[in-house]
């Protein structure tokens, strides 16, 4: 028995089951494109040629963010089995926290703006992708290998990384600590449009492999026995998975800032709107729900409330409940 054959020949009913899905996305996808167009032709004050490329470039930003932390945190609850853990509840956002915060205790408040650029944005993201290949090598690798361990000592180092972070910060001086605050929460309108391209180009590559890889994932969601039985290399694909969820979140995290619950946030909705578990539906429903919340929340913020810069304090803040709720209904990781 092979992977496809697990979606081999549906059944009239479960045909019909798989209607509703596929039309919400259209539905999703409709929706999405009115609002996208209002965002970027709606309330322009001044040159309409100045502010669209600003508002495009957000948009780029958006994508990645919608993609990389919406359909990354869907692939990590797969080969995890846990829908409550995201890859920046394991310590992603923390690392970046902490390199942010390294860099400035050493040199000072001012080298943000004088290494800002495509070497730092490689450097921050290769360096994040590294910390966990080299954690995933070293748990499955060893002895006492396990996914529960990767969990369990993701999570520690996360802590550990918000302490130290916590720590340095309470010793710079208020403008250091200032220059580096900007850095430490999510940004949506300071992007660099010449980072786009190389994102778009990481985005698209994993995108691809993961949808090659769309009814193995579904396999693996069946847990590592069943997987096992119908030929499936866990370990293997497990390792694969998670090394391209780094990637995609390391992006992320260095391209537009921490935003720790947005993807658990987008992932959650993802389910409970698609409500069928292959990853051919849930996959491009996170994009669409992430694109639709970002791009409608900042439109909302920034014409109705006239504060856009708060957008991802809000989502953090919505994402942050909505984590405390299903964790305590859950009652445990």
């Amino acid at each position: 028995m092979s992977v496809r054959d697990l979606h081999a020949g549906p059944s009239p009913a479960a045909t019909r089951g798989e209607g509703s899905p596929r039309t919400r996305l259209v539905v999703l996808g409709v929706v999405l494109a009115v609002a996208i167009a209002c965002f970027l032709t709606l309330f322009v004050r001044g040159s309409f040629d100045f502010a669209l490329p600003r508002r495009a470039t957000m948009l780029g930003a958006m994508a990645v963010a919608a993609f990389a932390q919406g359909v990354g945190t869907v692939v990590f609850h797969t080969v995890t089995q846990n829908r409550i853990l995201t890859p920046s509840i394991m310590g992603f956002d923390s690392l970046y926290t902490l390199m942010q915060t390294l860099l400035v205790w050493f040199f000072g408040g001012a080298v943000i703006a004088e290494t800002d650029g495509l070497p730092k944005l490689l450097a921050q993201t290769a360096l994040m992708v590294a910390f966990a290949t080299i954690l995933y090598r070293w748990l499955f690798s060893g002895r006492f290998g396990s996914l529960y361990l990767l969990l369990l000592v993701g999570v520690v180092l996360g802590m550990a990384f918000d302490s130290l972070s916590t720590f340095l910060q309470r010793l710079l001086n208020p403008t250091d600590y200032d220059m580096l605050s900007v850095q430490l929460f999510g940004r949506l309108s300071g992007v660099d449009d010449t980072y786009l391209p190389l994102a778009f180009v990481v985005c698209g590559a994993v995108g691809v492999i993961f949808w090659r890889r769309r009814h193995t994932l579904d396999a693996l969601l069946l847990g590592r026995e069943t997987a096992l039985s119908i030929g499936v290399d866990h370990k293997r694909e497990l390792t694969v998975m998670l090394v391209l969820i780094a990637v995609l979140v390391a992006f992320s995290t260095a391209l537009v800032g921490p935003m720790t619950f947005f993807g658990f946030l987008v992932a959650t909705l993802a389910y409970q709107v698609t409500g069928s578990y292959r990853h051919e539906l849930v996959m491009p429903m996170a994009f669409l729900l992430g694109m639709l919340t970002l791009v409608g929340g900042q439109f909302v913020m920034q014409h109705i409330f006239y504060a856009g810069g708060f957008l991802t304090v809000v989502i953090e803040f919505v994402g942050g409940i909505t984590f405390l709720y299903f964790l305590l209904r859950k009652g445990s990781l």
